[in-house]
């Protein structure tokens, strides 16, 4: 292997580092190639950046260098959480940590590296023995009573990316600052240690267990709590189609059906097996659209099918599809998936509740999410919580409540994500899945569809129409650029008061914590300077935000419309309005041909 430098002090120590440090002949060999080619720039990338770890973990591309996951980075990111753990839970050599992985390329492999290096510290794991759907990791470490637990995956990102995502003693995943304190101490212990590659002391170590057949067994005997008419499931009028998207999820949602006295799914069977390649999409998430789902639809097709479950690649994703009576397929939106959760859910517990005090009762939703919830809460009586964007946030937020003695339904975002009852203090997809199943079947034996009851609830509840999507852009200053110009429109110093014709009546800005709407002008969610994030509250009831992606080169919007009574508005016109306010929102906030922002595709 050549010992060549490039001449650049910095890069060339990294690199004698990581020459000495990594045991991996692929990932070796890659830093030697780049040295050998001189390919400062690519050095300078994965040697002299770090990825950094946040609420989300790691999630990165696979690869060699520290910008990126691989053997070395999975020990480094491992020492300093367990480190961590010791230090700061001393119970952790008592309670131990769930790992769990997904069908990604080298999933596996880091989830057996990472066992080895917290074994190696006296701390008991809990690794499955096969892949497993992100949800059973935080559902395992309450069951388990473990103090941590990591899953190694990627979710629905491209295939060369993978990711590490801690858990805490909750359930839930972790926040500041709590990942403020492994961040340190993955800086401070990132030499690997003897023994961190040797994987084979697994097969003999007594603090190695796999917790599979328990979780898998009691996983389903939990998740009966969210049923409501297992009895007469089997005789369901609906055949559901469903699709793994190449992912985990088939046989668990398999499990979970036969739980719930369903027959079992139709399986599209071109992606039902796990396989890191997803060679039938180009991307693994079932929130694209109709080229995510065309197989699915196919399949449904063939087999007399009008509804559509899908899963993402670690089964914490649902997306749910139904076939109209003009044959055109209907893709529900999450905010869309949402409302109807939101009144199945509802309507279930007070049923079976009658007596409950609907003020102990919650729904959550993040803050980018349809404000449907909130409308039902006010009409209904129950109560709602807003959170910041992400299940880190809805989660904890469920778990406070919950200690309070309250009772959590539903907690979604409109990224597809739901989290029915609070059994895994994350999104599932594979309860979701089985609970939608169970709507589904309730509506069907009543003369209705999906759709339908969709708009029986926006004739009760009023109108929340949604669009959102996303522009792409790698440049983090043009990024920031672009974000400045919103704080400074035109040059005055100061926020838009209009967008296009439309009048602006509130805004607030969760990362500089501006909030006009307040007395004190401070927002009531948590404030971060390490992300863009402005809401905007139009006069006629519209409301907008802006932010960026925590894992992706996306610059996203959100926007829901929920018209004022006055208007006179059918949802017709009430969806026009709503996508001349996005038309305008592209041009002047976004102004893509200034900033070269590149749109979401049509059709993926």
């Amino acid at each position: 292997m050549t010992t060549a430098r490039t001449g650049e002090p910095d890069i060339d120590a990294k690199i004698t580092e990581w020459l000495s440090w990594d045991k991996n002949k692929e990932t070796l060999r890659e830093i030697a190639d780049l040295v050998e080619k001189k390919n400062v720039e690519d050095l300078r990338h994965r040697l002299l950046q770090r990825m950094e770890f946040g609420t989300a973990g790691l999630r990165a591309k696979m690869g060699a260098g520290y910008s990126m996951m691989n053997d070395l980075t999975i020990i480094q990111a491992t020492q300093g959480l367990v480190k961590y753990l010791v230090s700061s839970c001393p119970s952790v050599k008592e309670k131990g940590v769930v790992i769990g992985y997904d069908g990604r390329h080298n999933s596996s492999r880091w989830s057996k590296l990472a066992s080895t290096v917290i074994i190696n510290e006296g701390v008991p794991v809990y690794n499955f023995s096969t892949m497993v759907p992100t949800p059973y990791v935080p559902y395992s470490v309450l069951h388990l009573g473990a103090q941590c637990g990591i899953m190694i995956t990627a979710s629905h990102n491209p295939k060369e990316d993978n990711g590490y995502k801690v858990y805490w003693t909750n359930g839930a995943q972790i926040i500041s600052p709590i990942d403020q304190g492994i961040s340190s101490s993955i800086s401070a212990n990132l030499e690997p240690l003897p023994g961190s590659w040797n994987t084979s002391i697994l097969s003999s170590s007594p603090l190695y267990k796999d917790p599979l057949q328990d979780i898998v067994k009691s996983y389903n005997l939990d998740v009966l709590s969210l049923s409501h008419s297992k009895d007469t499931n089997a005789s369901s009028p609906v055949k559901f189609t469903y699709t793994a998207m190449h992912g985990v999820g088939y046989k668990y949602v398999l499990e979970a059906f036969k739980a719930f006295n369903f027959k079992p799914p139709i399986p599209v069977k071109q992606q039902v097996d796990p396989d890191p390649e997803f060679p039938t999409v180009k991307y693994p998430n079932p929130e694209e659209g109709k080229g995510a789902l065309l197989l699915s639809m196919e399949t449904a097709d063939k087999n007399g099918s009008p509804v559509i479950i899908a899963n993402d690649p670690d089964a914490d994703r649902l997306a749910v599809a139904e076939k109209s009576s003009s044959g055109e397929w209907k893709i529900f939106s999450g905010n869309e998936t949402g409302a109807l959760l939101g009144w199945w859910l509802w309507k279930s517990f007070r049923q079976q509740n009658p007596n409950a005090t609907a003020s102990d009762v919650y729904m959550i939703s993040s803050t980018v999410s349809s404000k449907i919830l909130n409308t039902m809460a006010e009409k209904e009586g129950f109560s709602f919580e807003e959170t910041l964007t992400g299940f880190k946030w809805m989660a904890n937020k469920a778990d406070e409540l919950m200690k309070k003695g309250k009772t959590v339904l539903l907690a979604f975002e409109e990224a597809i994500g739901f989290m029915c009852g609070c059994k895994v203090l994350d999104k599932d997809g594979i309860s979701g899945s089985v609970v939608c199943a169970e709507l589904a079947t309730h509506l069907y034996r009543k003369g209705l569809t999906l759709q339908k009851q969709l708009d029986n609830i926006y004739t009760e509840y009023g109108y929340h129409l949604s669009s959102n999507s996303y522009f792409i852009c790698h440049d983090t200053a043009v990024i920031n650029q672009m974000f400045h110009c919103l704080r400074n429109m035109d040059g005055t110093g100061k926020y838009p008061t209009t967008c296009g014709p439309y009048k602006i009546k509130y805004i607030r800005d969760l990362t500089t914590g501006y909030d006009n709407s307040r007395p004190d002008g401070v927002p009531l969610l948590p404030v971060s300077k390490s992300s863009h994030m402005i809401t905007f509250t139009f006069e006629n009831g519209c409301i907008a935000t802006l932010r960026t992606s925590g894992t992706e080169p996306k610059i996203k919007y959100y926007t829901e419309h929920k018209p004022k009574p006055e208007t006179g508005l059918d949802k017709a016109g009430a969806q026009k309005e709503l996508d001349v306010i996005v038309e305008c929102i592209k041009k002047y906030f976004f102004q893509p041909d200034k900033f070269d922002l590149i749109p979401r595709p049509v059709e993926l």
